[in-house]
């Protein structure tokens, strides 16, 4: 994540924070909580992470000060001590009263969920803002969708309060209507290991916000001032204060129904929103009489500078100084989301590819600092003091230190093999910590961090651990909500600068999770985005960071289809080699429903042990058990959608020829038959055979071409479809075909 700077806070006050005593904090694994804030674009989730730090945490990117929105993951650590009188109701495990919280503020833009799906992977809980008038929008889904499918624990803060079209809304059903829209999908979503994760605010894990103003507060923040008034405990008083329970006070009673009378309210109203209400006209209005004895009251104190300020900077300051975000929303933080030893527990199903009882497994679970290393690298950082990458990531087991011996397993690694596997030296292992990066000896597990010296052999992301670890299996590849869809090519303005433009896009590649930068056959040199937006931003970055403000040229965006088949093909196609010695017969039909969906998501790929698929093939989609072993390969690029099937019966020298027929295969899959585009969801079945039995007259000049022609044709035969994976179109009309026809 791209660093802002970076505060630590005691008591809501800016304290003097050394790498000694932030190494000393990160020992304590029960006391560390990594967070992502996640929501809809506009929701004031920047505004809020600000908040938090008061104001201090960064300068803003260019980019995102132009376009008004947040662009890239930023991260900010949070130090904060929590009083005795506090933890009494924490139930959890601690070690001490002092907290670490690293927390991640993502941006909420549909082009850009590449970056909050790197930052929840290597959190473990997620702070959902929703502005208090708009409510659950479809980005709001879309993340929770997301945190949740990676066992992230959500909490939940209405957002806004300051708003004025909020002062003005009738509250009787409002809120309450919000925080269920959003349970609504927490319940659509959730993942049974989890539990019950839905937000309720008389648990306290609903806050209500003002980001722009910095105040904040639970229901627990009012529960404990009335506590003595009406003498009940802490979590009853809780309940009271939500849902449908009215307070008279002239009976002074407690209903569960309106009783008709004037005075007799909900308690959310009387006691929380009226308060609140007071105290903000009584600022603007400058009633400064009526304010102090109201503040004395509650316990606030303002300094006597404090006292001379007027209308909205007085209750900007008298909100902040009464109910600080940092305070409701750091111990709601702490008491409600897990800490890495809590969530890796049931996370590590999710993370490790290899068996769940090996040593590695164990380690994650653990969260032992004496096990394995296992640490996953979730996004490469430019660094422009070193000119390099810094590696960042997350470490589920064991420890990372400078100098350490490390094997990078990539995300096209294969247990056994050497394929995309480096075993090199980690240079120094980095920290920020306000400003500055701090170089410390090691890192402990269940925290971030950053190190230097091995981007060189990172592309996007990878897994790391110990050089003697041989038989470790990697931490799974990230699954993206987005597809880079929106394609561009770009030229030199100055035919000089082309060596600029490769090293830029090779370096733009690493920078950003989704983008994907590649060579046509005819030398083009394309980018490729998740929406125009994102496109246009990474252009930028391109032309001002990675190639020094060199000109650049390109065309207009193309969005890229699918070519797909809606039922069997109507005959059995048949094609012959050039020298007439060999034929390959094929059918093609449709994958069952959601078996392409599982390929993409990798459930199902050429990595499975192959009774593992096929048992997985036979109850899920209704495969033959012994057909579903003789699945050759997958397609496009070895894990794409679709499949090449053997069908064939006492056919001589078919292995022969299998893996000449495997790469006709994958170069048809990858460019259609109509319009050049990769297939999606086709199940090609080899029904028949004849080759010739000298090898010669069987090469891969013969059949490549042959078994190309021979995935075209079925194809040809009936109805095709172009399905539109532009993000836009996807987020619009998500079960809608944009072109559909058919060819004779």
């Amino acid at each position: 994540m791209r660093n802002r700077n970076r505060q630590f806070w005691n008591r809501n006050r800016v304290v003097k924070f050394t790498a000694d005593e932030l190494r000393r904090i990160m020992d304590l694994k029960h006391n560390i909580r990594n967070m992502s804030i996640i929501a809809h674009v506009d929701h004031g989730k920047s505004t809020l992470t600000d908040s938090l730090s008061q104001g201090v945490a960064g300068d803003v990117i260019v980019n995102e000060a132009e376009h008004g929105i947040t662009i890239k993951s930023t991260g900010i650590s949070l130090y904060y001590e929590m009083s005795d009188e506090a933890l009494k109701s924490y139930k959890g495990k601690r070690q001490g009263n002092e907290y670490l919280i690293n927390l991640i503020d993502s941006p909420g833009h549909v082009d850009f969920s590449s970056e909050v799906t790197a930052a929840l992977r290597i959190t473990d809980g997620a702070l959902v803002v929703v502005d208090c008038v708009e409510g659950v929008c479809v980005q709001t889904e879309t993340v929770l969708r997301q945190a949740l499918g990676e066992r992230i624990r959500p909490v939940l803060t209405v957002n806004k309060m300051d708003s004025s079209k909020w002062m003005e809304r009738k509250l009787t059903k409002h809120f309450q209507r919000v925080i269920e829209n959003a349970n609504v999908i927490v319940a659509t979503y959730e993942d049974p290991v989890l539990g019950d994760v839905q937000v309720y605010p008389e648990n306290g894990t609903v806050a209500f916000s003002a980001g722009l103003h910095g105040w904040a507060f639970t229901l627990t923040n009012f529960a404990k001032m009335y506590v003595s008034k009406f003498g009940v405990d802490e979590s009853k008083m809780m309940e009271r204060l939500w849902g449908e329970n009215f307070f008279d006070p002239t009976t002074k009673k407690w209903t569960s129904k309106n009783t008709g009378s004037p005075t007799c309210k909900r308690g959310f109203v009387q006691f929380c929103y009226e308060p609140i209400k007071q105290i903000i006209n009584t600022c603007m209005d400058d009633q400064k009489d009526k304010l102090w004895p109201m503040l004395q009251k509650l316990g606030v104190t303002m300094k006597s500078k404090e006292k001379d300020l007027m209308g909205k900077a007085l209750m900007k300051r008298v909100m902040q100084t009464w109910l600080p975000a940092s305070s409701a929303l750091l111990e709601m933080m702490i008491f409600h989301l897990p800490s890495p030893a809590t969530a890796q527990k049931y996370r590590v199903e999710n993370l490790y590819e290899g068996p769940l009882d090996d040593a590695y497994a164990n380690a994650i679970r653990n969260c032992d600092p004496k096990g394995p290393l296992m640490l996953y690298i979730s996004k490469m950082i430019p660094d422009s003091y070193r000119g390099r990458f810094l590696a960042f990531g997350r470490v589920f087991s064991g420890k990372i230190s400078t100098g350490l011996k490390v094997r990078i397993m990539g995300p096209n690694y294969v247990p056994g093999e050497k394929k995309d596997l480096y075993v090199k030296r980690v240079q120094s292992t980095v920290i920020w910590v306000g400003k500055r990066q701090e170089t410390v000896e090691d890192v402990p597990c269940g925290n971030t961090v950053a190190m230097v010296g091995i981007d060189q052999f990172i592309t996007k992301t990878a897994t790391l651990t110990n050089e003697k670890e041989v038989d470790a299996h990697p931490i799974r590849a990230m699954k993206f909500s987005v597809s880079p869809v929106v394609r561009v090519a770009v030229q030199c303005k100055v035919a000089s600068d082309l060596p600029k433009l490769v090293e830029g896009l090779k370096r733009l590649a690493k920078s950003d999770p989704m983008v994907v930068c590649s060579i046509e056959e005819s030398g083009e040199h394309i980018v490729a985005g998740a929406g125009e937006l994102h496109l246009e931003i990474c252009l930028i970055e391109l032309r001002d960071d990675f190639m020094g403000g060199a000109e650049i040229i390109k065309s207009d965006p193309v969005v890229s289809f699918r070519e797909t088949v809606l039922e069997r093909s109507r005959r059995t196609v048949m094609s012959k080699s050039s020298n007439k010695h060999n034929h390959l017969s094929m059918e093609a039909r449709p994958l069952e429903e959601g078996l392409a969906e599982a390929i993409e998501d990798g459930r199902i790929g050429p990595r499975d042990d192959p009774k593992f698929r096929s048992k997985m093939l036979s109850e899920e989609f209704g495969w033959d058990k012994k057909l579903a072993k003789k699945i050759w390969c997958f397609g496009p690029g070895t894990t794409g959608p679709n499949m090449v099937v053997d069908m064939c019966k006492g056919v001589r020298y078919l292995n022969e020829i299998k893996e000449s027929v495997i790469a006709g295969f994958q170069s048809a899959s990858k460019e259609g038959a109509l319009a050049k585009e990769n297939m999606r969801g086709i199940c090609f079945e080899v029904c028949d055979a004849v080759v010739h039995a000298d090898a010669i007259n069987r090469g891969g000049g013969q059949i490549i071409p042959t078994a190309r022609r021979v995935v075209y044709a079925p194809s040809l035969l009936q109805s095709r479809v172009y399905w539109n994976q532009c993000t836009w179109w996807r987020s619009k009309h998500p079960n809608k075909l944009l072109v559909e026809f058919t060819v004779c």
